[in-house]
């Protein structure tokens, strides 16, 4: 166990000036992290062909997934034995690596390779935040602060394609890559003050990479076949997603808290509906814009508008479940997130129909934008709140790897189901598509109770 003991001070919040530098620092990471993400996929099309590397476009994506999740397991284990200084330390520095390396990459070999590297410091450097907040902020702001980050995700999604849209049609592409760690570097060393007030833990026996590590090696070849197979056809695309899919049934549960694939109270249902909010509104997200401009003739900016649209709700939903003296438990916000999600893919997908105004799919999905806005700090307040200290690492590294695993999983079933079934019916597809998801958000209502120990 370590020393560290709760923060004493009991005034003020997440910038009043004990916290401040620090929650400045971290939040411009997160934003950081999510701003690369989101602009890479917009930019990614105009370097796989200035690259002649399209034969590699799927591994762009599914490398630094696939490394991210063993940097999470990585990232955790390190945090409970060394506390979480060191790994957020070594994943901002790889992550930035690994944007110069591929920023500067003459062929698309070397830079997927960045990729790979820039998604292993991204998954030791979020986990490692995950601890920080634990570790150094009393149980109090937590929900503040994670609201923070949450608001640093959703701000990158409005604005962060349309500026590498911007950056790779009158400029160069490279600068997507480039231009983070210039700014990168500042937040990370504005953090320096406030992290030196953790560094003090006791250090215990164990090893960064033991068989967890291995597991988690395991799950991100299988991770990386499903992201890869899902862009293949035919019989190499069955093969893969079975293959990748066996090993993420597999070793998954071996890197989960026991009973989270029974929604066993308490932290395996919060690390459980981790997954199913994660992969049921990112699932459907990927196919409302296609849906939108195929089926009902919007423009691309206009279908994008339904987007910004939930990512407002979203960060509106963050920011008052960061306030103080909610009326209801966390469970009850839970359900009823997880509700909120279900029926905005419901409405959003009924605009498939060409009698239904497409204002009723942009409503609809302002709703699921509520619901993750609820969800997403309100499970990462409870998993902080459900370890012990020397366990806050491993937990935190849980309910991320559950997001992730869920995400990759649903998009390539998802994906590959769409693929195939709309050459025949687009009806069909679509609504397999956001059924799928739907069901996910189901299931994630009364996993919601399950989350109260009592």
């Amino acid at each position: 166990m370590t020393t560290v003991a709760e923060p004493t001070v009991e005034t003020g919040g997440v910038l009043s000036p004990q916290y401040r530098a620090l929650t400045v620092g971290m939040v411009a990471l997160i934003t950081l992290v999510a701003f690369e993400s989101l602009a890479v996929a917009t930019a990614m099309p105009t370097v796989a062909q200035a690259l002649d590397g399209l034969n590699l476009y799927a591994l762009a994506f599914g490398g630094p997934l696939a490394s991210g999740v063993v940097a999470m397991v990585v990232s955790g284990t390190w945090s409970d034995l060394k506390g979480p200084t060191r790994p957020l330390w070594h994943g901002t520095a790889w992550f930035l690596a690994g944007l110069l390396i591929a920023g500067l990459a003459p062929s698309m070999e070397i830079l997927v390779a960045g990729r790979i590297i820039q998604g292993f410091g991204s998954g030791l450097l979020t986990v490692a935040l995950y601890v920080v907040v634990g570790q150094l902020y009393p149980a109090r702001l937590r929900p503040r602060i994670f609201a923070a980050f949450a608001t640093g995700w959703v701000v990158p999604s409005l604005v962060g394609p349309a500026i590498a849209g911007l950056i790779v049609e009158h400029t160069n592409w490279r600068i997507v890559f480039l231009a983070v760690p210039v700014i990168a570097i500042p937040a990370a060393l504005v953090m320096r003050p406030g992290l030196a007030r953790g560094s003090a833990y006791d250090v215990r026996p164990g090893k960064l990479w033991d068989k967890r590590a291995l597991w988690a090696v395991a799950a991100a070849v299988g991770v990386g076949l499903l992201h890869y197979g899902g862009q293949q056809r035919g019989a190499v695309q069955i093969v893969l997603l079975v293959v990748g899919l066996a090993g993420v049934i597999a070793f998954a549960p071996r890197l989960l808290p026991s009973g989270t694939f029974a929604f066993g109270r308490g932290l395996p249902s919060v690390i459980a509906l981790r997954g199913l909010v994660a992969a049921s509104g990112f699932g459907a997200e990927v196919f409302l814009p296609l849906m939108l401009t195929r089926e009902r003739g919007l423009s691309p900016a206009f279908a994008g508008l339904v987007l910004t649209v939930s990512a407002l709700s979203w960060s509106a939903a963050s920011w008052y479940r960061g306030r103080p003296n909610q009326p209801f438990s966390h469970a009850v916000f839970l359900q009823a997130g997880m509700l909120a999600i279900l029926v905005g893919i419901v409405t959003a997908a009924l605009t498939l129909n060409p009698d239904v105004p497409v204002l009723v799919g942009i409503l609809g999905w302002s709703l699921t934008g509520l619901g993750m806005g609820t969800v997403f700090p309100t499970l990462s307040v409870l998993v902080l709140e459900y370890s012990e200290r020397d366990e806050q690492g491993a937990n935190s590294s849980a309910l991320q790897l559950s997001d992730s695993l869920s995400t990759a999983t649903i998009l390539a079933i998802g994906g590959s189901l769409f693929a195939a079934m709309e050459p025949h019916s687009a009806v069909l597809a679509y609504l397999i598509a956001f059924g799928l998801p739907a069901l996910l958000a189901l299931l994630g209502v009364p996993a919601g109770r399950r989350t109260a120990t009592a």
